[in-house]
């Protein structure tokens, strides 16, 4: 699933980012402890969080993902979003609460990390 077709499922916003329709998110993940990204997320994943605070966008280079949702109508600080701007990382806003926003991705395909190889 590419971000585009993510964006459009979640009536996402864009923060940060261009060309989504060529960046591609192979599972999900929806986590707000980034101990529990870095345990179980796995390179190519788009990440689902409430939280906004930078350590967001570390932990997601750190783990390799794809991009960023923040749901729950959170909005990132200015310091987070230029930090994801720094690092080319994508990211996206949502209305939707956690718990559909990863049932919206999952019934239209996007699989979860504990489906995925690698």
């Amino acid at each position: 699933m590419t971000l585009d077709q993510a964006r459009e499922i979640l009536e996402a916003e864009v923060i940060v980012g261009s060309g989504l329709q060529d960046i591609v998110a192979e599972m999900g993940c929806g986590a707000d402890l980034m101990s529990d990204v870095l345990a179980f997320a796995k390179r190519g994943a788009l990440l689902l969080t409430g939280l906004t605070n930078v350590q967001v966008v570390r932990t997601g280079e750190m783990a390799d993902i794809v991009g960023i949702c923040f749901v729950r109508g959170k909005t990132p600080p200015q310091e987070t979003i230029e930090l994801a701007r720094e690092n080319d990382l994508p990211l996206l806003a949502t209305e939707l609460p956690m718990f559909e926003s990863c049932g919206r991705l999952y019934r239209n395909g996007l699989k979860g990390c504990s489906e995925s190889i690698g």
